[in-house]
């Protein structure tokens, strides 16, 4: 019998949906975030978001289907990311997580790795 993976207990793909809906809702409207993306863009950032993330938690591979390895430090590389800009998608993502309707140790995990990746994202100065 085979383990189930972080995104079956998570609740699949609503889980993330819902995280990510949340998350793009408040960098719409976040004054620091939300001129990092061209205005036809937020859509798809948010749903490129979603892909990953599945994939990353052990749902479909569809990211990597579609955009290949995620390299995340190479493909934020061209965005200036300082504490500033770490700090804003902090507060909005975690508001998005703690939102979500899963257990508590679930969302533990997730914002554990959250946390660390959005740390490992800085390429700046303030």
């Amino acid at each position: 019998m085979s383990q189930e993976s972080f995104y079956q207990r998570a609740g699949g793909q609503k889980t993330f949906n819902d995280l990510t809906s949340h998350f793009y809702a408040l960098v719409a409207v976040n004054p620091i975030l939300r001129p990092m993306y061209p205005e036809s863009d937020l859509h798809g950032a948010a749903r490129r978001l979603q892909l990953f993330l599945e994939q990353y938690w052990g749902g479909p591979s569809t990211y990597s289907q579609e955009r290949g390895h995620p390299r995340l430090r190479m493909r934020h590389a061209p965005f200036h990311i300082s504490k500033t800009e770490h700090d804003a998608w902090i507060a909005c993502m975690k508001d998005a997580v703690d939102a979500l309707e899963i257990a508590d140790d679930l969302k533990a995990e997730l914002w554990q790795y959250l946390a660390a990746a959005a740390a490992a994202m800085i390429n700046a100065a303030d």
